[in-house]
């Protein structure tokens, strides 16, 4: 019987083959004294990375892959590093919403030959020529199950409701996602939320203003505030939550009106090692490796089929999940690009005044 990950090198020509288009890993890749660094967010990412990418492509390639911890945001130090030609990494994790725009418009990214249209069962937005979506999270509604027993906050409306859901509220401190809740809580549809109304957006959160008990600026903050009790709903990433669950705390999530983003692999433009960094992000696609990153951290799959590996229980509280996705929408990475300074800078003034 084969092992998860066919480790052959035979098995992972056979993979590209499904994946992508035939000639994915050239034979010149492969071989020893080769290596790559790649950069990820470090922490529990690092594990459920060397366990589910890492160790199976080193294992399939003979090419050494070294992790390094990045910078909250890569942007910066990418751009710096194309420049100036010292490349101290050759992949890192990048979001669709927030960083592809940036860098595309900039020409930083390595072209990676990818087209969507050889990935089929991927999730939509995850495939570009220069980029590699491998996992989703989503900004979600958690809230105690011990405060809202018999009636829990099912929407931003619920949320914005402080007379029917009475309750210690926390927000993220942050324009990005907020801006959206904000206008849901206000009737708009989520299928209608670009251009973003940044005057109905701002009266919105007058209104919910006075009740936000903190302004959480942090993954890990926001996740102590809702597992502690020192808040009874909140808005925060699922894993978070997710993680005060596994904790025991009596928290659930509400996956209405989520907004999802796309996590993956970028390469920056002129690295020496562009052949076997191409190889790698390529062979992160594969549905088995995504399904085996899901054991360790609560973030969806982007390639669908991973969910035919993934348990029915592990399954149902992935934002990928079909059940899931279909409430959510990603936010839109054209607008946020166009409009990041503005919308920023408006919202930080606003919570000063």
């Amino acid at each position: 019987m084969k092992s998860r990950f066919d480790t052959t090198r035979r098995g992972v020509l056979k993979l590209a083959g499904g994946l992508a288009v035939a000639g994915a890993f050239p034979a010149t890749v492969f071989g020893q004294n080769k290596q790559i660094v790649v950069a990820d967010p470090g922490g529990p990412y690092t594990a459920a990375y060397r366990k589910a990418f890492y160790d199976p492509f080193e294992k399939a390639t003979g090419i050494r892959v070294v992790n390094v911890a990045r910078e909250a945001q890569p942007v910066a130090q990418l751009t710096a590093m194309v420049k100036t030609k010292n490349f101290v990494w050759d992949v890192t994790t990048l979001t669709v919403a927030q960083d592809i725009p940036i860098l595309e418009e900039a020409g930083l990214l390595e072209p990676l030959g990818l087209k969507p249209s050889d990935y089929p069962n991927m999730l939509a937005e995850s495939v570009a020529p220069n980029f590699m979506g491998v996992d989703v999270y989503s900004t979600v509604l958690a809230y105690r199950t011990d405060k809202y027993a018999k009636n829990p906050p099912a929407s931003w409306a619920d949320f914005w409701n402080v007379e029917k859901f009475p309750g210690r509220r926390s927000l993220r401190r942050n324009a990005i996602d907020t801006l959206e809740q904000a206008l849901m809580a206000d009737g708009v549809s989520i299928d209608k939320l670009y251009p973003l109304d940044l005057d109905r957006a701002f009266k919105s959160l007058d209104r919910i203003k006075p009740h936000v008990a903190v302004w959480w600026t942090s993954g890990a903050q926001a996740m102590q505030l809702i597992q502690s009790g020192e808040v009874d709903m909140i808005s925060t990433w699922n894993a978070r939550a997710q993680t005060a669950i596994e904790g025991a705390a009596p928290v659930a999530i509400s996956w209405n009106q989520g907004l999802y983003s796309i996590e993956g692999w970028g390469v920056p433009k002129g690295t020496p090692r562009a052949e076997e960094a191409r190889a790698f992000v390529k062979f992160c696609a594969d549905a088995a490796r995504q399904a085996a990153f899901t054991d360790t951290l609560a973030y969806g799959p982007t390639n669908l089929n991973a969910y035919q590996s993934i348990p029915a229980k592990r399954a149902a509280i992935l934002p990928t999940y079909a059940a899931n996705l279909k409430l959510m929408r990603a936010p839109s990475a054209q607008w946020w690009h166009k409009n990041r300074n503005l919308a920023s800078d408006r919202f930080n003034a606003w919570l000063l005044s």
